[in-house]
């Protein structure tokens, strides 16, 4: 197997498999790693994949300039935020102006990259998304566009800003503007597919999933809950527990302070706000360059202060990677044996595992109301 990358380090960017001109390159998910495999029948060895490929490179990143916390001026915003809504607030924002947005969006059974270039094209970025997106054939339209003249925002993982960056190039890179996310890690969409089929569902056959409601971390189906509310469901509990993220996730280059966005956004954990607030969601804004500066100035938020010393204990992301767990290698290997989403958590974590089964079965016979187990 011929890589891009070193094996098993793949990002999943997929910036190499929109530049490779003989469409030689495929993504190989193995559920725990990602590889960019060439195919070395059609490869012409041009480096063009290697070049713009960011695993192996230093990343452009710079040290925040501003730390703040805050949540956008509009209500409505903000309640269908996950967080304070200031991704939104600062899309919006950029349409007014003219420019085009381009973030995930979940469509046809697939996480992956569209643009936006009016308010109401917005809703569909709305939403935190933990697991893996796919950005293929996202690059070459924004080259066009700016090529074209349009201003763009692109909001994404950090390893997908960088790939943008790097995929335009400096000349054209003056008219993008970046946000990058901050992130634990992502799992394989193959991983919440297979968990989505232990409840006779599919990625194919919702239209609508969400992950969390503010401070509420769930897997929702729409509106409805994948298990009652109260029940952590297991794929959430892996992610949140940094059990199934893709190999490259436990060394990214990317989890720490200094930033490759104009804008960096998170959760404003340990904020010192009211709890109130806190309850309606706080983002967390850091600002790397003169871009991000105007993209926030532009923008209807309430921004104020925050303590540096708070953020970055309550976002180990910014200081390091996550840890993968030493029961990482079994849920895998449990996997592969076929053994299935649930039953591999519950073999790695039976304690957990069996304390919700029991508060399934209490919610579901109506003996457990509002007390928890």
């Amino acid at each position: 197997m011929v890589t891009v990358c070193e094996k098993d380090m793949c990002a999943g960017c997929m910036a190499c498999i929109d530049i490779c001109p003989k469409d030689a390159i495929t993504i190989r998910d193995s559920l725990h790693a990602y590889n960019a495999v060439i195919d070395t029948d059609k490869c012409v060895e041009c480096t063009a994949c290697h070049k713009v490929c960011q695993v192996g490179q230093k990343p452009d990143c710079h040290e925040p300039r501003l730390w703040i916390q805050g949540w956008a001026d509009n209500e409505d915003i903000r309640k269908r935020s996950s967080s304070g809504g200031i991704a939104t607030a600062l899309m919006a924002a950029f349409i007014e102006e003219g420019g085009t947005v381009c973030s995930c969006t979940f469509a046809h059974g697939v996480f992956g990259f569209d643009f936006a270039e009016s308010y109401d094209d917005l809703r569909r970025f709305v939403g935190s998304k933990y697991v893996k997106s796919n950005p293929s054939g996202i690059y070459k339209k924004i080259k066009t566009r700016l090529k074209n003249g349009e201003k763009i925002l692109f909001i994404g993982l950090p390893c997908q800003v960088a790939a943008v960056k790097k995929y335009v190039g400096d000349k054209l890179a003056k008219c993008l503007y970046t946000v990058d996310l901050i992130c634990h890690g992502s799992p394989s969409p193959k991983l919440l597919d297979m968990f989505l089929k232990e409840y006779n569902c599919s990625l194919d056959g919702i239209t609508d999933i969400r992950f969390r409601k503010k401070t509420t971390f769930h897997l929702y189906d729409g509106c409805e809950g994948i298990l009652p509310e109260r029940v952590q469901d297991n794929y959430t509990f892996a992610f949140l527990n940094c059990l199934d993220y893709t190999e490259n996730c436990y060394k990214c280059k990317y989890a720490q302070k200094e930033r490759v966005g104009d804008i960096t956004l998170g959760d404003s954990w340990g904020s010192e706000m009211s709890s109130s607030e806190q309850c309606k969601g706080i983002s967390l804004v850091l600002c790397q360059t003169d871009k991000g500066h105007k993209l926030l100035e532009n923008s209807k938020i309430h921004l104020g202060d925050v303590s540096i010393e708070k953020a970055l204990a309550s976002n180990h992301q910014l200081r390091h990677p996550s840890v993968a767990p030493e029961k990482r290698k079994d849920f895998f290997a449990y996997l592969e044996s076929g053994l299935g989403f649930n039953k591999a958590v519950a073999k790695c974590y039976p304690k957990i595992y069996y304390k919700q089964k029991l508060k399934e079965l209490l919610i579901k016979t109506k003996i457990l109301r509002g007390v928890d187990v």
